[in-house]
């Protein structure tokens, strides 16, 4: 059985889904489970390999797992088996303590381009806890160590498939603004951003507009990509996207925290 859960969590981690394991930690008194009985608990809720214990107590973990994806945090539960209101209701006459980890896979940034901005993103995603994916056709695996995959046999972007969560930046130098943006758009990304001048962004947006993209649709447009750091190196242009980045994964302000009432 944990071989079975292993080699699930496994395919689960390299399609990037979320899950969660449950593990039986304690037992005192009669339970059905025993400890270090495990779980494995897809994004809905639903155990889809393992056993920690029939019934309530099934549901009573399972409702602990989607609440640990909404935080990213693990929790341990305490289930009274013989609590037939505020327990699991079981007719087992013990109590069973289960320990809920969730495994979430990390934000994917994909990156449209090349160049300093682009190389200096991907240093500083990479050591903040994203994954990197580079599309473009003059990006190479050398200037890219830390990506996952490097792209460039894509000159329309069709392979920009961000997942719900991941974040795009889209520094194409002109060339793939308009491509990628309509890739971009038609994803459930949590971030989109266009490295350009407000000019520049402001045209490519009107094309896109008149191609039916709603301005709510085109509001999710970050353009200017970045805080207003006032950065002119491409090192600081590009700490001041990763900034926002953080501030859109985090829930963050931008505000400084001396001007912020405690």
């Amino acid at each position: 059985m944990t071989l079975d859960i292993l080699e699930l969590q496994l395919s689960l981690q390299k399609n990037r889904r979320p899950h969660a394991v449950a593990t039986v930690v304690e037992i005192i008194g009669s339970s059905s489970a025993k400890p270090a009985a495990k779980a494995l608990i897809d994004q809905t809720g639903k155990v889809v390999a393992g056993w920690i214990g029939g019934g309530c107590a099934q549901s009573m973990v399972s409702r602990a797992a989607i609440e640990c994806f909404a935080t990213g945090e693990p929790k341990v539960i305490d289930i009274d088996l013989t609590d037939e209101i505020f327990g699991a209701g079981m007719p087992c006459g013990g109590h069973m303590r289960v320990y809920v980890e969730p495994v979430l896979p990390k934000p994917m940034l994909w990156l449209m381009g090349h160049g300093r901005i682009v190389e200096s993103l991907a240093e500083f995603a990479f050591r903040l806890g994203f994954d990197i994916s580079v599309d473009d056709p003059q990006a190479c695996m050398e200037s890219f160590p830390m990506a996952c995959q490097v792209i460039n046999d894509d000159q329309r972007y069709r392979q920009l498939r961000p997942q719900a969560g991941d974040f795009v930046v889209i520094a194409t130098h002109h060339k793939g603004d308009y491509e990628a943006l309509t890739q971009a758009l038609q994803s459930d990304a949590v971030y989109i951003a266009l490295v350009s001048s407000r000019k520049r962004a402001q045209l490519v947006l009107n094309r896109l507009a008149q191609e039916g993209f709603s301005q709510d649709s085109l509001a999710r447009v970050r353009a200017p990509a970045g805080l207003g750091l006032g950065g002119k190196l491409p090192e600081e242009i590009a700490l001041s996207i990763v900034s926002e980045m953080i501030m859109i994964r985090r829930g963050g302000h931008g505000q400084p925290l001396s001007a912020v009432t405690p």
